[in-house]
């Protein structure tokens, strides 16, 4: 160093560091850096990040801040860096101090993350203190969303709370150097959590190591096993089973939805489903979700896995217990959430041998409480999209915030739709979207959702002034948000929602043209709304164009029975008053009740108007015989999809006119195309590859001719029927090529998990034009 060097005056610099920044090693990371450097000082957690307080050589403090972001650690997501200069204090050293509760809470929490390498080597290695310890874990992976209960993301403030830790624990805990620095969920066999096996009675079978040798050989015996994981329990039988499968769906009252399954390793994934390497890197991610893929021929799984489904629902491991237990097993198991039917899953272990004595055999319990259930995540891949749909986002990726383009000027809570339903608090830039709750037609599920919402409000100190909510009156989430007190509320349409959605994940704000098309949405006219083609941005929109209207027989029944929504398309399409079931399904259907449907979609009696794209999926799913009757939600639409011929490119007439000013999407022809083509013999895979050829078409010509119509470049795509990929990617692929920009939802699901998220970035917008006015 030279004489210069030796002189230069000491600076001092507070530097605040907001993002994903607590509970991810960002503090050792940063003792480390200015002990590398030289500088002294002391870094420490708050309410709103990280605070460092630095001193030393200007060029040195300098190089500190330089690396802040681009040298972070893994799971650390830095969103801004603020510096201050400061008096220098003539500090000797630089220390980690304790965390200060000050201010509202504004630290993201980070979601539970995968297993790491490093502890995985640990858990293997016979000689390391935590050989098959199922509870390993290091700053850089474990549990963080499911055991937090407050911010700053320290001990206390999580369900470790009640586990001293050892001598040993305590050491690794406390040393800033090691990888164990303020782990917060940082155990041992000695001082942490424990296993036990326990029957339907509530007994202790075993503990520790036995209780998982036990659940293993059960398993392997052919036993359904109740396990408890990071948010909740499974489910899990062995997945070539044919006999335990058998019994865990008679048992789970889940006639046909798929199950997902837990593969040891990516070589064992490889053989259940193809994989491309998109695919694969979501398997091994660190938030691990399930990976929608396409099943390879010989797969060795019982066929009542996924009955009727090209496809499988993939993940591995991701705790240290279903490392063990998958590799214990030596075989794929069914991993499937441990609930019965459409309630929530069980989190609690007295709840869970309540719940589901009558299903589960064996429970494989800890003594770790879960502070928020948190089903699994769930992505399909795409061909042309380097990002994957989310059809579910939890585990993994939730509690991360999403920027809203428009920052809210009072702090909000939106309530989201009914099916798949998310709710949201936003403050400022910044919205929080919950976990999947459900669907909420039962107490239980309404019961998580709104414990779901204190907690949110809790750990992230948002206390709402405005109450944003779905138009729909009968929605149990409309509902709870117009019976709270001292709040303003706003209303925010369905499809407005999505629209919305997708532009503010995206920071824009518009306009775009905005195709939406799903099962379900009350519109302001009071009808069913689903294929919409809306002009619009965050604050407002026009209805630019729609489905043609048909009637949906018997209300909320032809949901549930897609032969119902048939014989309402075959009366729209002129096929007569009393219209003939096609061959396919003339003999599964009681002519009494096809000529009853018929009048009743002749009359209007007990027949709202509805304009669903998702309807009419069920149609044509009908019409070819695939799926008369529904046994959980889009199932009438995935078969229809799964049934595509991949080398059919013919298509049938979908014309568009107008109607009422508006651009109408005409499906009586294709419908009526339809019914030929299936008199004539064609197969059920010709025409739904056909069928979704001609609405791929004539949506993107929709699109066009909007586009110039209203002079805008930008196509928003969204809607739970866009998670159907060969719709997607023909609208996608057609529009690219017209030059036109096209946005999809990328961090948060098309289908309504998204809603929430839409109607605080519309309020958002138009509190915030109020407020300019």
């Amino acid at each position: 160093m030279d004489a210069g060097a030796l002189t230069e005056p000491l600076v001092r610099r507070r530097v605040r560091i907001e993002g994903t920044v607590q509970g991810v090693g960002f503090r050792p990371y940063i003792y480390r850096l200015a002990h590398e450097l030289g500088l002294t000082g002391f870094v420490r957690n708050d309410s709103r990040g990280v605070v460092v307080e630095v001193e030393g050589p200007p060029g040195a403090v300098a190089e500190l801040v330089r690396r802040l972001k681009p040298d972070a650690p893994p799971l650390a997501a830095v969103e801004r860096v603020m510096t201050e200069p400061i008096e220098p204090a003539g500090a000797s050293d630089f220390r980690i101090l304790s965390s200060a509760p000050d201010g509202a809470a504004d630290a993201p929490v980070t979601p539970d993350t995968a297993t790491c390498d490093d502890c995985l080597l640990e858990l293997f290695d016979p000689g390391d203190r935590r050989f098959r310890y199922p509870f390993i874990n290091c700053t850089n992976c474990g549990p963080r969303f499911t055991i937090v209960s407050g911010i700053p993301y320290d001990r206390p403030l999580t369900t470790m709370a009640a586990f001293r830790m050892c001598a040993a624990c305590r050491a690794e805990y406390d040393d800033p150097l090691d990888r164990r620095f303020h782990a917060q969920p940082n155990a041992c066999p000695r001082c942490g959590p424990r296993l036990a096996l326990v029957e339907r009675s509530g007994a202790t079978l075993s503990e520790r190591g036995a209780a998982l040798s036990d659940a293993a050989a059960a398993l392997g015996a052919g036993a359904i096993v109740a396990v408890k994981g990071m948010g909740g329990f499974h489910l899990a039988c062995l997945a070539a089973d044919e006999q335990a499968v058998a019994s865990l769906r008679a048992r789970k009252h889940r006639e046909d939805k798929p199950f997902a399954l837990m593969a040891e390793d990516l070589h064992a994934a490889r053989a259940l489903v193809e994989l491309s390497e998109r695919e694969e890197a979501l398997l091994v991610g660190r938030a691990r979700p399930i990976v929608i893929a396409r099943r390879r021929s010989g797969a060795p799984v019982a066929e009542a896995v996924a009955p009727r489904s090209r496809d499988l629902g993939v993940m591995l491991p991701y705790s240290p217990l279903h490392h063990l237990l998958v590799r214990d097993v030596g075989a794929t198991l069914v991993m499937t959430s441990a609930n019965v039917s459409d309630e929530p899953i069980a989190y609690r272990d007295e709840d869970a041998v309540a719940r589901l004595e009558r299903i589960a055999d064996l429970f494989l319990v800890h003594d770790r409480a879960i502070q928020t259930r948190t089903d699994d995540s769930v992505v399909r891949a795409t061909k042309r999209r380097a990002t994957p749909l989310l059809i579910r986002r939890s585990r993994g990726y939730v509690p991360a915030s999403v920027s809203l383009p428009v920052p809210a000027p009072r702090p909000l809570l939106a309530c989201g739709a009914e099916l798949k339903s998310t709710f949201c608090v936003a403050r400022g830039a910044r919205a929080w979207v919950s976990h999947h709750v459900g669907d909420l037609s039962n107490y239980e599920t309404l019961r998580s959702f709104t414990d779901g919402i204190k907690h949110f409000e809790q750990l992230f100190a948002v206390e709402p002034e405005v109450v944003v909510h779905d138009l729909h009156p009968e929605y149990l989430s409309t509902k709870y948000a117009l019976d709270l007190d001292g709040v303003q509320t706003i209303a925010v349409q369905h499809h407005h929602a999505h629209l919305a959605a997708c532009l503010a994940e995206h920071r824009e704000i518009g306009p775009a043209i905005g195709v939406v098309y799903d099962g379900t949405g009350y519109g302001h006219d009071g009808t069913i709304w689903g294929g919409e083609l809306l002009v619009g941005d965050l604050r407002g929109f026009e209805r630019a164009g729609h489905l043609w209207p048909v009637a949906l027989p018997g209300g909320e029944r032809a949901i549930r029975e897609p032969w119902r929504m048939a014989c309402a398309w075959l009366v729209a399409s002129g096929a007569g008053e009393y219209p003939d079931p096609p061959p396919a399904i003339a003999s599964m259907i009681d002519a009494r009740d096809w000529r009853a449907v018929a009048r009743l979609a002749g009359s209007g009696l007990a027949s709202p108007q509805t304009t669903s794209v998702g309807r009419l999926f069920d149609a044509v799913a009908a019409l070819c015989g695939l799926r008369l009757r529904v046994n959980y939600e889009g199932q009438a639409a995935a078969e229809l999809e799964a049934a595509c011929d991949p080398a059919e490119h013919d298509s049938y007439p979908l014309p568009l006119v107008e109607r009422d000013g508006r651009m109408v999407l005409d499906a009586r022809e294709t419908v009526a195309a339809i019914v030929r083509d299936l008199k004539a013999g064609a197969q059920a895979a010709t025409v739904a590859a056909r069928f979704h050829n001609a609405l791929g078409a004539a949506t993107s010509c929709a699109c066009m001719r909007l586009a110039g119509r209203w002079d805008i470049s930008t196509v928003v795509l969204a809607g739970g029927s866009f998670q159907n990929r060969v719709l997607l990617e023909a609208v996608a692929a057609a529009l690219h090529r017209s030059g036109l920009r096209v946005l999809v939802p990328e961090l948060l699901p098309t289908n309504d998990g998204g809603i929430s998220y839409g109607q605080a970035a519309v309020a958002a917008a138009r509190l915030a034009t109020a407020e300019a006015s």
